[in-house]
């Protein structure tokens, strides 16, 4: 296909040691693919790198990823360095200027942040630079955590508007079993999760320093290709085919059409800091009518978040219905529940005069 605008992703095992330090020739090679596919000026490219982590573990004298959320952060704090030093240098070779990026999930999920987000890659590329997305790992707590770049990368292929999601792995695409095993086959074409439904898909990678897996980069397959976005899952040797149009891995087809653009990262990114029970009228208000979330629609609320956090809306049996940014903190909400806008006013003021969550900030959620 011929895609213009592309968002690559590496993940931490094909460009790091076995050891944990980064592999610079493994980066040269990585570096020299990406240059080529830009050289003429006819693609743009975004590379999602993971590797941070990975690359801060041996100057801290690590032996392998920890798991505590305090030294992944120190680990990320020396590795991010020495990761966008490397992507510098190495592509100076070609003339050629890196911007670092590095994001949570609440630089995306809340409006201002996620057009900030947006108008600093888009510059980037308009002014010929290469943007180097990584999440922000020495900010995120486990709350405003991604979790794995493969998703990030495809909400950043969403937030640049892309043509093309490539997704490198260690392995050459998606197979019926494991890859290492006789009999299996790869698969060559998903058209839609019915194709791979009987696809067992294995856990993390052999290098044990990178968070996926093929269950994440699936997903993430999975999530561009609802939005509109195809995708090439295929091992970080065969980048050049990929970048080239040519046939290589597994190419996932487009599913779905783009959607608002900030909904798909609050409905894949944010993570709820608290819930609202709806009554019956509410859940039908929202998922049927399009409606907002008022204060008198709530029946319960829980949790501890602040205005502009995202809840999510959960019917009387607690299934999940709706995802959204909460414009009142939950201290304040339960002198509201049930009761109607003009009564809040009236006797609060007009700054109760508006939706708890407002329409253009929610997202509804399938199943």
């Amino acid at each position: 296909m011929d895609a213009r605008r592309i968002v690559v992703k590496v993940g931490s095992s094909s460009l790091t040691t076995a050891a944990g330090g980064l592999d610079a020739d493994r980066v040269d090679a990585l570096v020299d693919v990406l240059a080529k596919a830009r050289s003429g000026g006819e693609k743009e490219i975004v590379l999602v790198s993971s590797g941070a982590i990975a690359a801060g573990l041996s100057p801290l004298g690590l032996r392998r990823r920890p798991k505590d959320l305090a030294r992944q952060q120190a680990a990320a704090s020396v590795g991010q360095g020495l990761l966008v030093a490397r992507y510098t240098a190495s592509f100076a070779r070609y003339g050629l200027r890196v911007g670092q990026v590095l994001l949570t999930t609440d630089d995306t999920s809340r409006r201002a942040h996620y057009r900030n987000a947006y108008r600093t890659l888009d510059q980037l590329l308009a002014m010929g630079a290469l943007p180097v997305v990584n999440e922000n790992d020495t900010v995120a707590t486990d709350e405003i955590r991604f979790g794995d770049n493969d998703r990030l990368a495809a909400l950043v292929a969403h937030l640049v508007r892309a043509d093309l999601l490539v997704l490198l792995s260690d392995v050459d695409g998606l197979y019926d079993g494991d890859p290492s095993q006789p009999g299996t086959t790869r698969i060559d074409e998903v058209h839609g999760p019915e194709d791979i439904a009987h696809v067992s898909i294995g856990s993390a990678g052999k290098a044990g320093v990178g968070t996926g897996g093929m269950v994440t980069k699936v997903e993430a397959a999975r999530i561009a290709a609802a939005a509109g976005i195809p995708v090439v899952l295929t091992s970080a040797s065969q980048a050049a085919d990929a970048l080239a149009g040519r046939g290589t891995g597994t190419f996932f087809h487009a599913t779905g059409r783009r959607s608002a653009d900030r909904l798909l990262w609050l409905q894949h990114a944010s993570t709820p800091q608290g819930h609202l029970v709806l009554d019956d009228g509410a859940v039908r208000a929202v998922t049927e009518r399009g409606s907002s979330l008022l204060p008198a629609g709530i029946a319960a609320v829980e949790g501890d978040f602040v205005a502009g956090d995202p809840v999510e809306l959960r019917a009387a049996d607690g299934r999940a219905v709706a995802r959204g940014l909460v414009n009142f903190d939950a201290k304040e909400l339960p002198q509201l529940l049930g009761r109607s806008t003009r009564e809040l006013a009236r006797e609060l003021g007009p700054a109760y005069e508006r939706e708890v969550v407002h329409r253009d900030d929610l997202v509804l959620l399938q199943g």
